[in-house]
């Protein structure tokens, strides 16, 4: 197969550091103008300033094996990575050659003047630079972060209904579990409704762990630090949360859905209830600003990151019986943390109930990085609404959320599932539906 040259866009390199090993052995240009743009995005303090970041050391890393104006082998068995600038008069008069974007293009189209026998591919996330680069004639592609679904529709809920004959619905109700035979494809802590072929209507909600094991009836928590279950899916998550043999939780679901709060109340009742088993409570979520970014706040950084942790802080009051003073006590005592995720990669917390919410704008690397600092005796439990994803370098399909979910279904120290129903009130349930 012939060899090809590949120019990345800024937004590859802020979506994966390590892409520039993603090639094989294909040549990569990178335009002298992405430079400049990843040294912009460097200081963030979310997963794009730290792809920034490792992109740069990366860099300057092969800058040492040799000079990068005059191309440098990325490694044994891959492409080689040359840094270049432009031919002004490659661009059309129609656009603009103070865009970046179209300097990225101008590299493209001078690479293809200066080797016409080389097929030369424009990798960008960005929809309408591929767009662009298309009606100029370039070959261009996205670059597919692993999708672990095809769709979002296609993440796994945790949760699936099975049909069984009538006398068995009435055997789980007098003994209190059941084995199933025949039961397949079912993953560890799977929650199942069971419906009577005869008559519908006549339902059991039991609990699959393993298929050593029979299926047992789904724990019912009547009240939790205060709180009861709404529906069905609630149940079952609290029965999730309170089970002490399913450290790494995953609780999917719209706005107003309860995800956050049924955890925080696990998290409170676990640790500061009668029988606690955990020393803390840690709660974090990643800098993903929906407007103006964090820079444009005054102040120190923990005054930066009020606006973002608010939510939480408001949920934890309202758990607290609005006992504001109680709260800043626990807080003060190190009982609570509330910290913005950059405060939490790099630590190693054991002993310890953490919740991390949004979780749907972490990236695969970000998630596995803190899933790897979890110590003994934690539970850890991940929140988030897949279609509200705010940061632009990640969709539904293979966002940190929808990761964890996927790669970790099998998995006997975990469990999931989806949230449907909203219950924060009847305006949220309208809005998160019809709008």
């Amino acid at each position: 197969m012939a060899k090809k040259t590949y120019v990345l866009d800024t937004s590859v390199y802020l979506t994966d550091a390590k892409c520039m090993e993603s090639f094989q052995n294909n040549d990569i240009i990178i335009p002298l103008k992405v430079l400049d743009e990843i040294d912009k995005h460097k200081q963030r303090h979310d997963s794009v300033g730290v792809n920034a970041r490792s992109s740069i050391r990366k860099l300057d890393f092969l800058r040492t094996k040799g000079n990068l104006s005059k191309g440098v082998r990325i490694d044994k068995g891959k492409g080689v990575l040359t840094v270049k600038s432009f031919n002004p008069f490659a661009l059309p008069d129609d656009l603009d050659l103070e865009d970046s974007d179209n300097q990225i293009i101008a590299t493209a189209l001078s690479e293809v003047n200066l080797t016409p026998k080389r097929k030369v591919v424009v990798v960008s996330r960005d929809i309408n630079m591929r767009v662009k680069c298309n009606a100029l004639g370039l070959e261009t592609e996205d670059y597919n972060v692993e999708q672990v679904v095809e769709e979002a529709e296609g993440l796994y809920s945790g949760f699936n209904k099975m049909l069984v004959d009538d006398q068995i619905i009435d055997n789980f109700y007098d003994s209190g579990f059941v084995e199933l035979e025949g039961a397949s494809a079912l993953n560890p802590n799977q929650f199942i409704m069971m419906i009577s072929s005869s008559n519908e209507k006549k339902t059991a909600l039991g609990k699959f762990v393993d298929y050593q094991k029979p299926i047992i009836k789904v724990a019912t928590h009547k009240k939790i630090w205060g709180l009861n279950p709404r529906n069905k899916e609630q149940q079952f998550a609290l029965d999730l949360l309170m089970d002490e043999n399913v450290p790494v939780i995953s609780l999917v679901g719209k706005a107003g859905s309860g995800k956050t709060l049924l955890a925080l109340a696990s998290g409170l009742e676990q640790t500061f209830g009668e029988n606690s088993k955990y020393k803390k409570i840690v709660v974090t979520k990643p800098v993903e600003p929906v407007g103006k970014d964090i820079g444009f706040l005054p102040g120190s950084m923990e005054e930066k990151m009020i606006p973002w942790l608010a939510p939480i802080q408001d949920n934890l009051q309202f758990l607290m019986g609005n006992d504001k003073t109680t709260l800043d006590m626990y807080i003060h005592e190190g009982k609570i943390e509330v910290e913005a995720m950059t405060y939490i990669r790099g630590r190693s917390i054991s002993n310890a109930f953490i919740v991390i919410d949004e979780v749907q704008n972490m990236t695969q690397h970000e998630i596995k990085t803190v899933l790897t600092r979890v110590g003994e005796g934690t539970k850890i439990v991940l929140t988030g609404d897949i279609e509200q994803i705010d940061n632009v370098y990640i969709d539904a399909t293979n966002n940190g959320l929808s990761y964890v979910v996927e790669k970790l279904k099998s998995e006997e120290i975990t469990g999931h599932i989806t949230l449907t129903k909203g219950e924060r009130s009847r305006v949220a349930s309208m809005a998160a539906t019809k709008l």
